[in-house]
Parts: structure tokens; sequence; C-alpha cells
């Protein structure tokens, strides 16, 4: 293995190096010998860039939440477009993805990240799931002033239910990630009421014809 190579943008092929080792052994082999010998370095290398490896692990946490601020803008901008249901199905695949997923236990299992992240963080909660929830908790009031979810939809209580269902339904990923089928039927069991106690903007009052729904499906009217 090269030792005492220069690595352009160290930072962040320590961090690609990481997401590798933490993909393919998990929190516990995520050591800061493995991640170096996964980029072909040094050891100083890191130490060089972070005072210790709580604080590389810090950096790599904030540096892949943040990248979920486009799948976040993406679902922001497709309220009132599509379906309600597969809007937040597709949402949920995207915020708990490979990495996100293999992240949230290593803040779990490590108290000193998790406290050094709280301290760089203000605003609470975990890292990932905290940028799942404020993205989710968005869409859902928006749809709801758009009129596609019920004017007294508690968005608090249907955002943790998707959030944290949806932590649970991708995190056994063994022998893989869910489906799009599993996925939908997580939403709609979370949002259906919701979503049919009041019809999309926009839609027609008029009886005696079916209608489509912001869940994605056909209700005969009254």
């Amino acid at each position: 293995m090269p030792t005492g190579v220069h690595i352009r943008d160290a930072r962040q092929q320590l961090f690609d190096a990481a997401e590798r080792v933490l993909l393919r052994e998990g929190a516990h082999g995520l050591t800061s010998r493995a991640v170096t010998d996964e980029a072909g370095c040094a050891k100083g290398v890191l130490h060089r860039h972070f005072s210790d490896f709580d604080a590389f692990l810090v950096g790599l946490v904030l540096d892949r939440a943040a990248r979920l601020e486009g799948e976040s803008a993406a679902l922001a901008g497709s309220a009132g477009t599509g379906t309600v249901a597969d809007n937040l199905g597709n949402a949920l695949t995207a915020l708990f993805g490979p990495v996100p997923v293999a992240i949230i236990p290593l803040i779990t299992f490590r108290d000193e990240l998790r406290a050094r992240l709280r301290a760089a963080t203000p605003g609470g909660g975990i890292a990932i799931l905290a940028q799942a929830t404020t993205a989710i908790s968005a869409y859902l009031a928006a749809e709801r002033d758009l009129g596609r979810i019920a004017a007294d939809a508690d968005i608090d209580s249907l955002t943790l239910s998707l959030v944290g269902g949806g932590h649970l339904l991708f995190a056994d990923r063994k022998p893989g990630p869910p489906g799009p089928e599993a996925v939908g039927r997580l939403v709609t069991a979370v949002v259906a009421d919701a979503v049919r106690r009041r019809p999309a903007q926009g839609e027609s009052s008029d009886t005696g014809r079916r209608r489509p729904t912001a869940l994605g499906t056909e209700l005969p009217r009254a």
C-alpha cells in the first residue's frame, strides 16, 4: 500500500473511502486504518486534516447529510404534481438509500460522534433522519396548502410515521432494499386517510363519476 502520497482533495477522497468501507463492512468495520488503506494513503494523511477520528466522522456525516439537500429540493418541487403517494415513495427511496441507512447506526453506536454532531447541529435530531424529517414535513405541508391533503391533517404525526417506517423498511437490506410495492404499501397506509378526506385542488365536485385522487387511486363519488 503506498504511503506518503499527495492526495488532491484529500478530505473528499477520505470521505469516499470511508463510504466504501461502511457499505462493505458496516459501522463496526469503519476504522481510521481501514479508511486510509481504502484510500491508498498513509494514516497520517487523515490526521493532518482532522484532529481525531471522531472529528473525521463528524465531517463525513455532515458531508453526506448535505447531499440530501438535493433530494429534499426535488421532493419540495414535486408538490402539486403526480400523486402524493408516488412522490413520497420516491422520496423515501432516495432519502434512505444505502449510504444514509449505513450512516444512521454509525451515529447510534458512537456516543462521542453523537455528542459532537449535536454540538455541530444546534437544531437537534439525528443527522440523516433530521434531514429526512424536515424534507417530508415541508412537502406534506405544501400539499396541504395546495388542498391535496386534508386541511386538518396532523403533519407531524404523518411525518413521524413515514420517516420511522421508512427507516425500518430500508434498514433491513438483506437480501436487498425494498421494492416499489413495499414502499408504496407503507406510504398508502400512512397517508391514505389524509389524502382521501379532501380532493385535490381544482378537481370537479360533480357526482356520479369516478375521480383520480392525489393518492393515485380512483374513488367513486358520493
